[in-house]
């Protein structure tokens, strides 16, 4: 019979508490450095930039996921405790945060935002016409208390809750003039238009109250990057005419978080910590990289950011040609082949994407639930079941990207017509080649989404550009709806009944519009769908169609 030794059971326990107990202690959010360094900053790169290609491979597709991944240097080191959600603009504050914490480094957020005092600017933060500034901050630097006790933030409850309940992409909504104080200062600062400042961890506002993350930039400067949907889910795409530029108090474009030191902190040996002290930001002309350029182009005397322009040498470029060949190193070449290959093939990777977004919605059951009697007070910006189960904002980004293949292909055949020495093509048919890189996306990529009966239906990346003004953003629609079905065979299968086939039909003009208008109330009722409103749907969808453009 197996006697239990006694001896060799208080061993083991002794271990496992030790072990529980410095699984504990390695929570504390001890702060090793008052400063982060140059080395810090590029260490930050790369653990963002190995993140991104996680992602890009598929093989994480959360932020929760991705620290899981053998990609992240500090797996295995976070306990069972750290369950991340992080969507839009949770992700830049929960991996910098993340990274701080591991690396023993200061770390401060905005916890608070009002909109500037300027005429006309009002409404929701997170789309105030004239931007934000900051309120309030909160600090997780490590503290004495009274009795003499150093006290440790829990990075553990700072990641999961704090940080995620804090912030916002209010933040990021600051006038580009970023410091308000030396307390009440901006996380971010505007950059230069370059290679030594968009970077894997640089992250991308778009006005339209969304943000992403920089973790790749090519040699031929396309810029890559981690987007994070409500859903919690994490997607990669690449930087194009999605990111609109905006009136410059509304912040957005390029932005770096702000650099930060601690000023008066203590040391305390017992710990290996510092503790206390002040949190100071770095200014505007202590910054190399600052750069108000995005906003106001390479002429930064113009006050007016609408006529900006963008030159080099003397000659001006559009915005995102100027910004892909201030990325690329050396001198841009651009193949048409090559282009129409990677704008499609990113097409493709939007459209899985949205595959997953929608499947997600669609095994909640939502679109079972009886339509509600109005519309959010806006499709793009909401919260609960509308914000986690609809596309609107994602099929708007499909939708632009489209037209920007369509766009790209008529750019690169004038610049080619034009003799332009950035054009390299040898062959003899420029718009047949075209179409053939286009159509050799389009027959590898491939969906497959499931009817309402179970069945599945493959698509190809052409039938989706054919369709996506029909596809459906609304979570109450059928399957069928949701992926732009409009034969009768294919809606055979659809269980929408006729008051939602009659919310379909009054959305379609609100589903050709590309442009996302956050500043617009849309709590329509289903009698009110009746056409365009102001600011809200359009009666015409922009031309899509790459092939019928290169055909003629």
């Amino acid at each position: 019979m197996f006697k239990i030794n006694r001896t060799v059971v208080q061993v083991f326990l002794a271990v496992g508490l030790s072990s529980s107990f410095a699984l504990a202690q390695s929570a504390d959010w001890k702060v090793k450095k008052t400063a982060w360094s140059d080395a810090d900053e590029k260490e930050y790169s790369e653990f963002v930039s190995k993140i991104g290609q996680a992602v890009e491979k598929r093989e994480c597709n959360s932020f929760q996921s991705c620290l899981n991944h053998p990609n992240n240097p500090y797996r295995g080191s976070d306990g069972s405790q750290l369950n991340v959600f992080a969507d839009c603009a949770k992700l830049s504050y929960v991996m910098r945060g993340y990274f701080a914490w591991k690396k023993g480094l200061p770390f401060s957020v905005v916890s608070g935002v009002e909109l500037r005092q300027v005429d006309g600017n009002s409404g929701d933060a997170r789309y105030s016409r004239f931007g934000n500034v900051v309120t309030e901050r909160m600090d997780f630097i490590p503290k004495k208390s009274a009795t003499g006790e150093i006290k440790f933030t829990n990075a553990i409850t700072a990641i999961n809750k704090t940080i995620v309940n804090e912030v916002y992409s209010a933040n990021f909504r600051v006038n580009f003039e970023g410091i308000d104080s030396s307390k009440l200062f901006a996380d971010f600062y505007p950059i230069e238009l370059n290679r030594d400042a968009i970077m894997p961890g640089t992250n991308i506002y778009d006005p339209n109250g969304h943000v992403a993350i920089v973790y790749k930039v090519t040699d031929d400067g396309r810029i890559y990057f981690i987007d994070a949907h409500p859903d919690n889910s994490l997607t990669s795409g690449l930087f194009g005419t999605k990111f609109v530029r905006s009136n410059p108090g509304q912040g957005a474009g390029f932005k770096n978080f702000r650099p930060i030191h601690l000023d008066g902190a203590q040391f305390d040996a017992s710990t290996g910590s510092y503790y206390g002290g002040t949190v100071v930001p770095s200014k505007d002309s202590e910054l190399p990289l600052h750069s108000l350029m995005q906003f106001f182009g390479t002429n930064l005397s113009m006050s007016d950011w609408k006529k900006g322009v963008f030159q080099i040498d003397g000659t001006t470029y559009a915005y995102y040609d100027y910004l892909r060949m201030k990325m690329s190193k050396g001198n841009l070449k651009l193949n048409p082949m090559s282009e129409i290959k990677s704008l499609a093939e990113d097409l493709c990777q939007t459209v899985q994407d949205r595959l997953e977004a929608v499947n997600s919605a669609l095994k909640s059951g939502v679109q079972q639930k009886a339509h509600p009697a109005q519309l959010p007070v806006n499709i793009y910006g909401t919260s609960g079941e509308w914000e986690e189960s609809s596309t609107p904002s994602r099929d708007a980004r499909l939708k632009t990207s489209f037209k920007e293949l369509r766009d790209l292909s008529e750019n690169l055949l004038n610049l080619y017509n034009a003799r332009d020495p950035r054009v390299v093509y040898n062959g003899t048919d420029i718009k047949g080649d075209m179409i053939n890189s286009y159509k050799a996306v389009v027959n590898a990529c491939k969906i497959q989404y499931t009817k309402s009966n179970g069945e599945k239906l493959s698509l190809s990346l052409e039938q989706v550009r054919a369709r996506v003004f029909a596809l459906s953003f609304d979570p109450y629609h059928c399957a069928e709806l949701r992926w732009g079905a409009s034969s009768a065979a294919e809606l055979a299968t659809c269980t929408d009944d006729s008051t939602k086939r009659q919310w379909y039909q009054g959305e379609q003009w609100l589903r050709n519009q590309i442009e996302r208008r956050y500043d617009v109330r849309m709590d329509f009722s289903l009698a009110d769908l009746t056409g365009p409103k102001p600011g809200a749907g359009v009666a015409t969808p922009p031309d899509t169609d790459i092939i019928g453009f290169l055909s003629k």
